[in-house]
Order: structure tokens, then sequence, then C-alpha cells
């Protein structure tokens, strides 16, 4: 069953608005990643996906990641519409996130602008700020969303939404 839409106030966007299949985006917004302490990851020249119900999934050119922190992982995954994602464990100072980041190296067309840019989830980071808000996770874990007062759900990802 397909919850009920929650209507966005001024200046926000409801997920339930995002298109099926999924877009991807240039945003100029601020994008900040931490971990343990460090900025991992800080651009203006940042991408979103959106895909109905999901926040926006951000997306960081390499240059402006510290890919030094960056390990390949173990895990790999694929998206009906980006394709085949490989993943990133992250490294600061004896602090580890496992599987904490991904990218897509070979991305479908439609998703080009993607190639080689690298997404985090926040729920593993210190945080994840877009234009100075800490966004919190997508529910479930599963999914890399970043939720911020920007968004309206309710959001795919948590108990009883996999329908949707």
């Amino acid at each position: 069953m397909t919850p009920k839409p929650i209507v966005p106030g001024p200046g926000q966007e409801s997920v339930w608005d995002y298109p099926r299949p999924a877009k991807a985006e240039p945003t100029g917004a601020h994008l900040k990643v931490l971990f343990a302490g460090q900025v991992i990851a800080e651009t203006r020249r940042g991408v979103r996906t959106l895909e109905t119900s999901h926040p926006p999934t951000y997306y960081f050119p390499p240059d402006d990641v510290a890919t030094e922190r960056l390990q390949p992982g173990g895990h790999r995954s694929h998206c009906e519409w980006k394709g085949e994602a490989r993943y990133f464990d992250l490294r600061v100072d004896g602090h580890r996130a496992a599987n904490a980041a991904w990218t897509y190296p070979a991305p479908t067309p439609a998703f080009e602008i993607l190639r080689g840019y690298i997404a985090f989830y926040p729920g593993l980071m210190e945080a994840c700020l877009v234009d100075g808000e800490r966004a919190q996770p997508q529910p479930g874990g599963f999914y890399g969303g970043w939720v911020t007062h920007h968004v309206t759900g309710p959001f795919k990802g948590g108990p009883g939404s996999w329908g949707w």
C-alpha cells in the first residue's frame, strides 16, 4: 500500500514528486562529509539523484574527496537505473567504516554524470551536511538518502516500505 505523501511547505520538495525512473542532476548546494573529526569530502559541484519516495543521495566529484582515506571494499550492488556500484571502506586514524561509500565506475548511459563520483552513507559518518544542515540517514540503512528539512516524505526504507 502506498502511503499518503506529506504536503510540502514553502521551500520544500516532496519525494513523491520525484521521478520514476530515477534521475541525476547537478547541485550547487554546499555538501560536506565528516568522519573521525576529519573533512572527508566537501564540494559545491555535487550531483544528486532523485527517485520517487527517496530523499536525495548526494555524489561528490573525486577531486573533492579525500580518496586516500578510501580503500576498495568487498561489496558490490546493482541498481536497475544506475548500474553496478562498487563500495569503499573509510579509514581515518584507526577508525573504520566498512562499505561506507560507493561509486559507479561504469554507469548506465542515463547516469553518465555519476561516473567516478562518490556517495557516502550518512548513518556511517560523523556528519553529512547540506548547506550547513546536518542530514539524517534515510530510514532502514539500505539506501543512501540524505534527509533534510528541504524534503518531505514519508521515505522508503523503513519497516513496511519495501513494496512501495
